[in-house]
């Protein structure tokens, strides 16, 4: 552990503040509680803020203090979140030898015969909604869940415990190559801990239990290693993070420039042979991941839980809100169902425009367009669940974008709608949300696109 008295005597207060903040928020909060969460999510924000600039170059504390605020959260039980639940019961699912993608948790429940232990206690705490669709993540992160399930079968904290220590381990992997992925680029390696001390990605990966944290250690660790040329090896972690969850996909046609033009000491059809390559690898790397759950059922079941995600479920969202209210007003009734199958068109002819239109050969340049299309892709999607955010925030940390660390304190509004019993949100916060979003991004995407136009003007002539 870190020796505090060591260091700045006001640094150790900020702290051991921040520590007690966590400390409530972890074992004291009640979701419905919104004025206390926003007093501490506000104060946790400052107190960051204030560590990381007192000690810009003190590594060793920063660290330190990361991993200290995450052991806080240790023995904590969820409390913005209900999904862990469903990790469990599919980690002990698995555990029998069963396939979690084919069976519905109420299913077993309504005929009394659920394999698992504490079957009814897991049913009742992930929620009706959840226990009444398909599970719908990925092979590696139910390989995670499955852990859990060896290490503590039958005990819920237990459970969680084991969880959020392959979370902290992912965060410390992120740390490590990030760090060095920044040194590789230039850029200032201390801004790591833009992500690894950002309350949001403490409080909503470590307490409450997603695994975005490991899908963005394979994405960073992914990145490193194509900085570094081995691109095979950025293949498979980039699966690896793929097979935690799908939204790495959405990235694999912003790497054509990296490989077409980013090799250019070597002839046009090694390039293309690497892209290939790449791509293949990814591709093949996924199927054999998925490959011991597959079959005609699994397929539809993964496909019509994935695509509730577009038609059914609504929260938080921004553009899809705007045209929501255009249908009511002029057709009289919700439009998801058909709105749902055209905005991730529209999503993937930006990825395409993104692509092939704006240079991103080099590592920063790739690593900004991924901040940009998967910030385009939550903006157009019918539901933004906070802990989405995790990944154009530690995408940010390489590129001059700031909006995701905006948007990460902002998202705490979209808590509101747990004020009420019923879960009803506030589109009025929903509004100020994304009002700060939206015109910091289209400050930088103006800003940062004018300097690039001055510097190409520049150096032409």
């Amino acid at each position: 552990m870190v020796k505090l008295w060591k260091y700045n005597k006001f640094s150790i207060i900020l702290t051991f503040v921040c520590a007690l903040f966590y400390y409530s928020f972890a074992y004291q909060l009640e979701r419905t509680d919104y004025s206390k969460m926003f007093g501490l999510w506000i104060g946790l924000f400052f107190l960051s803020y204030k560590i990381i600039k007192i000690n810009p170059n003190n590594t060793k504390f920063l660290a330190g203090v990361a991993l200290g605020f995450r052991i806080v959260f240790l023995l904590a039980v969820p409390n913005l979140s209900q999904d862990f639940y469903r990790f469990i019961w599919d980690g002990r699912i698995l555990l029998e030898g069963l396939n979690p993608y084919l069976s519905l948790p109420e299913t077993w429940i309504i005929q009394g015969n659920a394999p698992i232990a504490q079957a009814n206690e897991l049913y009742e705490g992930m929620g009706v909604l959840n226990g009444s669709h398909y599970t719908n993540y990925p092979p590696v992160s139910q390989f995670c869940y499955l852990i859990a399930g060896i290490f503590a079968g039958k005990s819920i904290i237990g459970s969680a415990v084991v969880m959020r220590l392959l979370i902290i381990l992912a965060d410390i992997g992120t740390f490590i190559y990030g760090r060095k992925l920044l040194q590789m680029l230039h850029i200032p390696k201390d801004r790591i801990f833009w992500y690894i001390l950002n309350p949001f990605v403490i409080i909503e990966l470590t307490g409450n239990l997603h695994f975005e944290a490991v899908m963005i250690f394979f994405i960073i660790w992914s990145l490193y290693l194509l900085q570094k040329g081995y691109w095979h090896w950025a293949a498979i972690a980039l699966a690896l993070s793929v097979s935690v969850k799908l939204i790495p996909l959405l990235f694999l046609p912003l790497f054509f420039q990296k490989f077409i033009i980013g090799f250019d000491h070597i002839s046009l059809k090694n390039r293309l042979l690497k892209l290939i390559g790449f791509y293949s690898i990814i591709i093949l790397i996924t199927i054999l991941l998925f490959a011991p759950f597959l079959s005609s059922e699994f397929i539809f079941n993964f496909s019509k839980t994935i695509g509730l995600w577009f038609q059914n479920f609504e929260f938080n969202a921004s553009v899809y809100y705007i045209i929501r209210w255009i249908g009511y007003q002029t057709i009289g009734w919700n439009i998801i169902g058909t709105v749902g199958k055209i905005l991730p068109m529209i999503v993937i002819g930006i990825l395409l425009l993104l692509t092939f239109f704006r240079k991103n050969n080099t590592t920063t340049e790739l690593i900004t367009v991924m901040v940009i299309g998967i910030s385009s892709y939550y903006f157009l999607s019918t539901t933004v669940h906070p802990w989405y955010l995790a990944v154009p925030l530690v995408l940010c940390v390489f590129t001059n974008y700031r909006f995701p660390i905006w948007w990460s304190f902002a998202i705490i509004l979209s808590y509101t709608a747990y004020i009420h019993p019923d879960f009803k949100e506030n589109l009025w916060f929903v509004a100020l949300e994304y009002s700060i979003v939206f015109g910091i991004f289209i400050f930088e995407v103006s800003k940062f696109t004018k300097i690039t136009s001055l510097k190409s003007i520049y150096f032409e002539h």
